[in-house]
C-alpha cells in the first residue's frame, strides 16, 4: 500500500490491489445477492411485491414469461 500526501487538500490517499481470486469472490457473492433478490420478489407471495418485481422487470426489458 502507498500513502500519498496532495499538497492542495492535504489529504492522503491509498491504493489497494486486489487479486484476481478476491475479485471472483466479490463478484460471485454479488451475483448470488442480486439473483435471490430478483427470484425471491418474482416468488413472492404477497401481490404487491411481486406485481412491483415484475412491472420492473418489464422497464428494464427483461424477459419473464
Amino acid at each position: 500500500m502507498n500513502a500519498k500526501t496532495n499538497a492542495k487538500t492535504n489529504a492522503k490517499t491509498q491504493e489497494y490491489t486486489i487479486s484476481l481470486s478476491q475479485r471472483l469472490i466479490a463478484g460471485s457473492l454479488s451475483l448470488m445477492i442480486g439473483l435471490t433478490l430478483i427470484i425471491g420478489t418474482g416468488f413472492a407471495q404477497d401481490i404487491a411485491v411481486h406485481n412491483g418485481a415484475h412491472d420492473t422487470r418489464h422497464a428494464m426489458g427483461f424477459p419473464c414469461h
